[in-house]
């Protein structure tokens, strides 16, 4: 099968805008947040989101409704993470591992009590971009829109947080009111990202495709450039390597994005001993 053929089909077409713009929110967020040494928040809000669609499906919530209830439980945890931080005196890999096991424990019990792990609740483990429907098309679209606007319109100050945090408040930046957005738009980035790469394989795309670029970039607004451009490139190649190969898409697409950080570090290295 050509690739002008494969293009022909809705589902990968589908499946080539989906996941780019998802791409471009996890390379965009994922500088931020490996900046500030957050990067495994991915992680935890991605145990979250196991929970909240174990809870949408013992409910029998299907496709993108399961993701409307995912939204708002995943941005009230992330929100919960960043109060935990604040209030509890925790670090921020503290407060992420508590809300981590507590959305895993709920997602587990749910599904026991639902009957067992289905169909639908791995599809959802693992990423299955190729089955990703108009709806939620639709919703990868207008939420990729808000989220790339609000990061374009605070741009400056997440930059400031990001480099230092202290003196960004100094200057009159609202930094707890830009730290809950940032988590909040990673709340939002972590849940369409599921039908990508998988709730297991979130947190790599939030943090291979960034730190790839970051090693190479001269400046931050660069690094920002770059990583989107490799997170897309790794999304689009890994779609049609999984097709033509007959692999699991989500984790060919991680697969690549690691390949190209090995490459980036290795080629480093080289340069460094020269």
């Amino acid at each position: 099968m050509g690739i002008m053929e494969t293009l022909s089909y809705g589902f990968m077409q589908r499946a080539l805008l989906a996941g780019s713009l998802i791409g471009v929110l996890c390379a965009v967020l994922g500088c931020f947040l490996v900046l500030r040494r957050l990067s495994l928040i991915g992680d935890g809000l991605a145990h979250v989101t196991f929970g909240s669609v174990a809870l949408a499906l013992f409910f029998k919530l299907y496709s993108a409704a399961a993701i409307l209830v995912s939204l708002p439980v995943v941005m009230l945890c992330s929100l919960g993470i960043l109060r935990l931080s604040e209030r509890a005196k925790l670090t921020g890999d503290t407060a992420i591992g508590i809300v981590s096991s507590l959305g895993i424990a709920v997602g587990v019990l749910l599904a026991s009590l639902g009957g067992g792990f289905n169909v639908d609740l791995f599809s959802y483990l693992f990423g299955n971009i190729l089955a990703i429907s108009r709806e939620e098309v639709i919703l990868a679209i207008t939420l990729c829109g808000v989220v790339l606007v609000l990061v374009t319109f605070f741009y400056h100050d997440l930059m400031a947080i990001t480099f230092n945090e202290e003196l960004a408040r100094v200057a009159g930046v609202r930094t707890k009111g830009i730290s809950a957005m940032l988590v909040l738009l990673t709340a939002l980035t972590v849940v369409l990202a599921m039908k990508v790469v998988g709730i297991m394989l979130i947190s790599a795309l939030l943090i291979l495709p960034s730190s790839s670029a970051l090693q190479l970039a001269k400046g931050f607004r660069a690094a920002l450039l770059l990583s989107a451009a490799l997170a897309v490139t790794g999304v689009i190649v890994g779609i049609f390597v999984s097709v033509a190969l007959n692999l699991p898409t989500g984790a060919t697409i991680v697969l690549l994005n690691f390949a190209i950080f090995a490459l980036v570090y290795s080629g480093k290295r080289l340069l460094a001993r020269d």
